[in-house]
């Protein structure tokens, strides 16, 4: 593997060298076809250098961004089929989350009780600095309505898989980082339309039942799969004789549905409660799904160790079709929003690192918060921005937001890296 990703390391190189001379010679056809072979070819090259490795995961993002903005036709539609079909993001999005979910544990929860100042404080660091800075700035610069609530939605965003990445990185507190991300996605189907219904209300309208269901089934959906798995796989007896029940239970449940149940249901139950009953339905595949993964993890022991480069395939699907669907605002407004994404990440980290300082946390914690509060989950943006179909407006500010979040994060935490391992000399 390492001797394929030094040849694609020098392929890369020299299609770099001819992306050069292309533009100096203006043989324009050519600069966007070596363009995306250098940006893969490097991609999948650094992993030979033990230097860069550690940033691997932001070259893939960067990869998307740069293949939606070259060639964006081909990640918007294959023939007659939409890459932004509604139920297609639907499902990609709950794959990411459930593939950060198989990482998690319920034990993570024992967090709250051996770190619950540094829980509390990153929290209230993650749902107040994130998103009041993200309103700050749409108030700043003067951006269409959408976009804007864009901003304020990724702010509102609880924090993903990549902050534990940077924070392992870093080696700063990874227990407080999983505890805080685990209880952060819990806790983000309440406070996402909020923050939303109150910063945003003003730009796009907002339903907050309506995006409070959406977030369930994006995210709690998946990750309580994943963790009904760990139950199932760590726990008594007994636990799994009532796991199993409600698998049956399940099963019987939505094949009446599907059957003859759903029908007639919706001829006296009004919008909202056939709203419920379809949160319910998710919340019962949810127990399918966990027990499933189990007997699947029995057959294929190794899928455990592949989940985490699902996630990655499906946050790279995201970032390449939000850009694609975004290219024209990014071509018009991107400056801006980049300089937007740079002063809300930046500010990001450095009140989540000074509060908690202030508040009395050891520096590791510190740091762990940073990261978390930093970087948000631009999938859960994307996934959001994607079922209101509205990819290419309110859906922009995650496809400028994520790469430059990875970019930073991924310096950041190995400055911090390097930090610790010159304070441990000294």
């Amino acid at each position: 593997m390492q001797k394929l990703q030094r040849y694609m390391l020098w392929l890369g190189l020299l299609a770099a060298l001819l992306l050069v001379v292309s533009l100096s010679a203006g043989y324009g056809n050519l600069i966007s076809p070596l363009t995306v072979i250098a940006a893969v070819s490097i991609t999948i090259g650094i992993g030979s250098i033990p230097l860069l490795k550690s940033y691997q995961y932001t070259a893939w993002i960067m990869l998307a961004f740069v293949c939606g903005m070259i060639y964006p036709s081909a990640f918007l539609q294959w023939g007659s089929f939409d890459l932004r079909n509604k139920w297609l993001i639907l499902i990609v999005v709950q794959l990411v989350m459930f593939g950060m979910g198989t990482q998690m544990s319920l034990k993570d929860f024992a967090g709250l009780r051996t770190m619950g100042r540094g829980v509390l404080v990153g929290i209230i660091c993650q749902f107040s600095i994130m998103p009041l800075t993200g309103y700050a700035l749409t108030r700043i610069f003067d951006f269409d309505p959408e976009i804007a609530a864009g901003i304020i939605l990724i702010g509102s965003c609880s924090s993903g898989l990549a902050s534990n990445v940077m924070v392992y990185i870093a080696k700063a507190n990874l227990a407080l980082s999983v505890t805080l991300t685990t209880l952060a996605t819990l806790v983000a189907p309440i406070m996402t339309p909020f923050l939303m219904k109150m910063l945003a209300s003003t730009y796009v309208q907002i339903n907050f039942l309506e995006m409070c269901m959406q977030i369930i089934k994006i995210v709690i959906v998946p990750v309580g799969a994943a963790l009904l798995f760990d139950a199932y796989k760590n726990y008594s007896s007994s636990i799994r004789r009532k796991i199993n029940w409600a698998f049956y239970i399940s099963i019987g449940w939505l094949l009446a549905s599907y059957i003859f149940l759903w029908d007639f249901l919706a001829s006296f139950l009004s919008n909202d409660s056939m709203l419920v009953m379809e949160l319910m339905n998710f919340l019962l595949g949810a127990v399918i799904v966990g027990k499933l993964y189990f007997h699947l993890t029995e057959i294929l022991p190794k899928i455990q160790g592949f989940m985490p480069k699902i996630s990655m395939f499906g946050i790279v699907y995201f970032t390449t079709v939000t850009t694609a669907a975004s290219r024209e605002n990014i071509l018009t407004v991107g400056i801006f929003i980049l300089m937007a994404s740079i002063i809300h990440n930046s500010l990001g980290y450095t009140f989540g690192y000074s509060i908690s300082r202030l508040l009395g946390l050891d520096k590791d914690s510190c740091r762990t918060v940073a990261l978390e509060v930093g970087l948000q989950n631009g999938g859960m943006a994307s996934g959001l921005a994607g079922v209101m179909g509205k990819l290419a407006t309110i859906g922009l500010a995650s496809a400028v937001f994520s790469p430059w979040m990875n970019i930073s994060g991924s310096i950041l935490a190995n400055y911090w890296k390097r930090k610790k391992i010159s304070e441990t000399i000294q």
